[in-house]
């Protein structure tokens, strides 16, 4: 089985950029964006973050926000700022110099048990078992692990039979042709016909290998109304910082919130304003809906161009309007349209920025969506 799988490996392992170097830093990146990341798109990314923060040393010094905006577009942004705390600690923990020791791999932010395995053994070539959902996936279909792979008696059946497939001295090689073969071959629709280890598959000679993965438990949707308002004064717009807290922590946005129970969306968008600014505003423009999920949440998001009650009220050196509370937000701006591209935004923010100041541009009027 081993020899099968790596001798396939060979022949039909993807180039991928961090394949040229095994270097750990590149390793530690692409595994941390492959997270919840379609490849393909994780292979862009992972280009453009490269000539933007080619080693540790440029990530340990880049700021926050220059992360989070390189990072935009990937989602799950608390990937973004562990990196960037794990590029500091290792500064000034390791000298600059990754860890190669399982413990203080382990210890980085955001390295969970996988994202170790992985760094130690592809960077490193320890002899150390890597299981993600695709090696979970071909071990329950070769073994006939009988039971849904996140319950705790087969999640310890799937790490043992890890552990003893792995060829302590090919730990690289062999890590990455299971991922390989469970991405490419053992999908969730298996090309058995194209399979090396077709002969093996215990699930195969059962006829059941659309049985398995034993499925689990499918989590509920969660359906979510929000309205968002593009407020705009003397040619800047509003914008403000999210807390750290939550999966868009320190990610700007356009004030808004849900929509209550017999509220209307424009209704909503007034009062969320309020209580979230202070600012007394109106609806001016209606640019329509945006619809984005995201892991189990479905977001209907109604978007407005909102405009200010009065003009009175106290102003900042450069005349515009100072919020008198900031209850959802760390912080605040008033920018350009032009500014408003370089700040890091959740995707369906950034969508409707992008729409209404394209490339910096006079704003679009009128529904968008």
């Amino acid at each position: 089985m081993r020899e099968a799988l790596l001798r396939w490996f060979a022949d039909h392992g993807r180039d991928l950029p961090w394949r040229g170097t095994y270097t750990p830093y590149d390793v530690w990146i692409s595994e941390i964006m492959l997270q919840q990341t379609q490849m393909e798109r994780g292979v862009s990314y992972f280009r453009r973050w490269m000539k933007r923060f080619p080693d540790l040393a440029s990530l340990a010094a880049a700021s926050e926000e220059e992360v989070l905006h390189a990072w935009e577009g990937l989602g799950y942004y608390s990937r973004a700022r562990n990196l960037l705390a794990a590029a500091r600690r290792i500064r000034d923990a390791h000298g600059g110099i990754f860890p190669r020791e399982l413990a203080d791999i382990a210890a980085l932010p955001g390295v969970g048990p996988y994202t170790t395995a992985a760094i130690a053994s592809i960077a490193f070539e320890q002899p150390v078992a890597c299981v993600d959902a695709n090696v979970e996936r071909v071990i329950a279909r070769v073994f006939d692990v009988d039971a849904p792979v996140k319950n705790k008696d087969a999640a310890a059946r799937i790490a043992a039979l890890a552990r003893e497939w792995l060829p302590p001295a090919q730990a690289r090689a062999h890590n990455q042709a299971m991922m390989e073969l469970g991405a490419l071959i053992c999908g969730r629709k298996p090309r058995c016909e194209a399979c090396p280890l077709a002969d093996f598959c215990l699930s195969r000679h059962l006829g059941i290998v659309h049985e398995r993965p034993v499925p689990g438990r499918k989590a509920d949707t969660v359906l979510l109304d929000v309205v968002t308002g593009v407020l705009r004064h003397e040619g800047r717009v509003f914008v403000q910082k999210r807390c750290d807290r939550g999966a868009w922590g320190g990610l700007w946005e356009f004030p808004g919130g849900r929509v209550e129970p017999g509220e209307e969306p424009r209704q909503a968008v007034v009062r969320e304003h309020h209580e979230e600014t202070g600012f007394a505003v109106q609806v001016s423009e209606e640019y329509g809906i945006i619809r984005h999920g995201y892991t189990t949440y479905r977001v209907t998001l109604h978007c407005f161009g909102v405009a200010l009650t009065a003009a009175d009220g106290p102003k900042d050196a450069d005349g515009l309007p100072v919020p008198p509370v900031l209850t959802a937000a760390s912080a605040y701006r008033w920018v350009s349209p032009r500014e408003l591209q370089a700040l890091a935004m959740p995707a369906a923010h950034r969508k409707l920025a992008d729409r209404l100041f394209a490339a910096g541009a006079a704003p679009l009027q009128g529904r968008l969506f």
